[in-house]
């Protein structure tokens, strides 16, 4: 809480007395979907915001957190007269910067590496980090840009994302069987990512995400890659 919500409202501020021409700010998936009286039928784009009371009584920190301090940012942007857009991605995966593993990418590590022996009955949208990137520069340099975009390039169940990784690469001990074999199949909420693909973003595949994922995974030492799978590079490489 203290960082996005503190945080966020210093960066509004220092850039209100800077006089900047425009903010962009990483938000979250999370500030906008959340909100159990949505309907399965109601396509979720960007007017959309999550439920705080839910967040709380949920225990969803991390929705609240990033719900509360995207709305501060809207109030402060209102009151400076701070020209301010908004990106709020979903699951960012592809290619590590940084040295230690994420969140994020934990999220496909642990059904490569023996960690989890089945997979959630839940669905996720995902998106490539590049692209996410990407979104950040043409919302600032378009400046017909307003207001928030949604940003992912499809929904997946997790049944689905192991699928992938299945094919790609087959020598892991990826899992094949859900945590929950006694329900339907979880289907995902109908999202919208029109508004910023009417600004020219065309997102990488998801499947090229996870192929990026995985190898960046292992060229960082994060994962090790089995014998028999080495020398198999252009084989897997043509499987997208």
């Amino acid at each position: 809480m203290e960082p996005a919500v503190t945080g966020t409202k210093n960066v509004m501020m220092a850039a209100a007395e800077a006089k900047v021409r425009r903010v962009v700010i990483t938000s979250s998936i999370g500030a906008v979907y959340m909100d159990p009286n949505r309907s399965p039928d109601v396509v979720v784009d960007e007017s959309c915001w999550s439920d705080l009371e839910y967040c709380k009584n949920t225990k969803n920190f991390y929705c609240y957190g990033k719900t509360v301090a995207e709305q501060g940012a809207w109030d402060l942007a209102k009151k400076k007269g701070v020209d301010l857009v908004v990106v709020n991605p979903m699951m960012v995966i592809g290619p590590l910067l940084q040295p230690t593993v994420n969140g994020s990418i934990m999220h496909i590590l642990k059904y490569l590496n023996g960690a989890v022996k089945t997979y959630a009955n839940a669905v996720q949208g995902y998106v490539h980090v590049r692209d996410v990137a990407l979104a950040h520069i043409v919302v600032f340099e378009t400046p017909s840009a307003s207001g928030r975009y949604i940003c992912y390039e499809r929904m997946l169940h997790r049944g689905e994302v192991v699928e992938i990784l299945a094919k790609f690469f087959p020598e892991y001990p990826i899992p094949t069987k859900c945590s929950d074999e006694k329900n339907p199949r979880k289907q995902p909420y109908k999202f919208t990512n029109q508004k910023i693909k009417d600004l020219g973003i065309k997102f990488i595949p998801v499947k090229q995400c996870l192929f990026e994922t995985v190898k960046s995974l292992q060229e960082n030492g994060h994962l090790t890659i089995p014998k028999k799978a080495k020398g198999c590079e252009n084989l897997i490489r043509a499987r997208y």
